[in-house]
C-alpha cells in the first residue's frame, strides 16, 4: 500500500530514470574515472550573502557559484554537477555534466520545459513548505461557510442583528428548551455530519485531511499514487472514483496540482454531479476549474458556493461577477503565506545541497513527466 507521504515513479515517454529515482542517488564519481575536481552548483539568479554562507557550509567542499548575471551562470554551468535557481533553456544547453536541479518552487508547470524533462538531471521541488498552513485556510473556509460567518461579517457592516435562517428573530428563548430543530439550527452545518472531499491527496491534501478529520468530518479523497493517508483515510480512491467523491461531498477541496491530467478537471459536468447543497474550495491551482463553467453554476445554484485562492486568471477581472456573489470568498493566492515559509524553504535548500555533496538522493525528487 502506498502511503500518500511518498509518491513512487510513473512510467513517461523519457527514459524512467530521467524522470525519477527512487534507489540510491548516482555517485559523484562515474563508475571507472577519477575525479580531481570538487562538485560544484550553480547558483542563479543569485541568493543573499546570509543564505550563501549556509548553503556553502551544507556543500562542506563542493564549490559554490552565485552567479550574479545570466552570462556568468551559463560559462559556470558547463562544468557544474548541480544547479539552484531558474532553469532555462539557455542554461540547460550549456550545462555539460549537470545531474541534479533544485527548483525554488514546489509547483512546477511554469519551470518545466521538453528539454528539462528530457535530460537525464534529476529535479527536487520545495514541496511540504506549505502543507500546514494551506490547510489552515482550507479550514478557515469550511468554517466560514458551516457557520454561516460570510453572511454574518456583511450584516455587521451593516449593524444587522439577523440570524441566519430566521432574520426577524431577535431574541432567543430557552425556558422550555429545544423541542424541535428550528430554522436558524438548520442553516448552521454541524460539521460532524458533513463530508469533505479532497482532490488531490499529496502533502497538502493530506493536512488537509488531517484537519478536517479533527472536527469530526467524514474525509474521502482521490489521488493517482496515494492510497492511504494513516488514521484518517482507509482508502483514497483513483481519480476515477471522483463522481463518487463530487456525489457525497459537502466541500469539495482542489488540492491537486496543475498537470496535464488536472488542467480543466472541474467543468460543467463536475458542478453537477455535486451535491446543490455543496461547496467547492480551490486552493490548488486556478486552471484546474473553468471559472466560465463555475460561474455559471454558482448563478444557477447547482451548488451552494465556492472559496477561491486560485483563480483561473489572475487577478481575477474587478468586473467579474464572482466578485458579487455573497456565497463566493476570494483570497488573492495567499493560502501559502505564513512567517515560517523562508525558514523552510532554505531548510530544505540545505538538506538537499548537503544529501548530493554526500553522494546521496535529495529528498524531494520529483517526476518530471507527471509535473510533481
Amino acid at each position: 500500500m502506498i502511503d500518500c507521504q511518498r509518491r513512487s515513479g510513473i512510467l513517461c515517454n523519457v527514459h524512467p530514470s530521467h524522470a525519477y529515482t527512487t534507489g540510491q542517488f548516482a555517485s559523484a564519481v562515474p563508475t571507472g574515472q577519477s575525479r580531481s575536481s570538487p562538485l560544484k552548483l550553480v547558483i542563479h539568479p543569485p541568493i543573499d550573502d546570509i543564505r550563501l554562507r549556509a548553503v556553502q557550509r551544507a556543500a562542506d567542499t563542493m564549490r559554490v557559484i552565485n552567479a550574479e548575471t545570466s552570462d556568468t551562470a551559463i560559462i559556470e554551468i558547463a562544468d557544474a554537477d548541480a544547479f539552484f535557481g531558474k532553469m532555462t533553456p539557455k542554461l540547460l544547453a550549456a550545462a555539460g555534466q549537470l545531474r541534479w536541479v533544485q527548483s525554488p518552487t514546489a509547483s512546477l508547470e511554469h519551470y518545466l520545459f521538453p528539454a528539462l524533462i528530457e535530460h537525464p538531471c534529476q529535479l527536487s521541488n520545495m514541496r511540504g513548505l506549505f502543507s500546514d498552513v494551506i490547510a489552515d485556510h482550507v479550514m478557515g473556509f469550511v468554517l466560514c461557510f458551516a457557520r454561516n460567518l460570510h453572511t454574518y461579517i456583511r450584516r455587521q457592516q451593516q449593524s444587522q442583528w439577523a440570524p441566519v435562517g430566521n432574520e426577524s428573530l431577535t431574541k432567543f428563548s430557552n425556558d422550555a428548551g429545544p423541542a424541535t430543530v428550528s430554522a436558524v439550527d438548520a442553516a448552521h452545518m454541524h460539521l460532524a455530519d458533513a463530508t469533505l472531499g479532497v482532490v488531490g491527496v499529496g502533502h497538502i491534501g493530506r493536512e488537509i485531511c488531517v484537519r478536517a478529520a479533527a472536527f469530526g468530518m467524514s474525509v474521502i479523497g482521490v489521488d493517482p499514487v496515494c492510497r492511504h493517508v494513516p488514521g484518517v483515510v482507509e482508502e483514497v480512491r483513483d481519480p476515477d472514483g471522483l463522481p463518487d467523491l463530487l456525489a457525497q461531498s459537502d466541500f469539495v477541496v482542489i488540492a491537486a496540482p496543475h498537470t496535464p491530467q488536472t488542467e480543466k478537471m472541474f467543468r460543467t459536468a463536475q458542478f453537477q454531479q455535486m451535491k446543490e447543497s455543496a461547496y467547492l474550495i480551490n486552493i490548488g491551482r486556478g486552471i484546474i476549474v473553468d471559472l466560465r463553467d463555475l460561474t455559471t453554476a454558482l448563478q444557477g445554484r447547482q451548488i451552494s458556493g465556492a472559496a477561491l485562492d486560485v483563480a483561473e486568471t489572475e487577478p481575477l477581472p474587478p468586473d467579474h461577477a464572482l466578485w458579487q456573489m455573497e456565497n463566493v470568498l476570494i483570497t488573492p493566492h495567499m493560502a501559502a503565506a505564513s512567517p515560517r515559509i523562508s525558514e523552510r524553504h532554505l531548510a530544505t535548500l540545505l538538506e538537499n545541497v548537503r544529501r548530493f555533496a554526500e553522494g546521496r538522493q535529495p529528498g524531494t525528487l520529483v517526476n518530471k513527466c507527471q509535473w510533481f
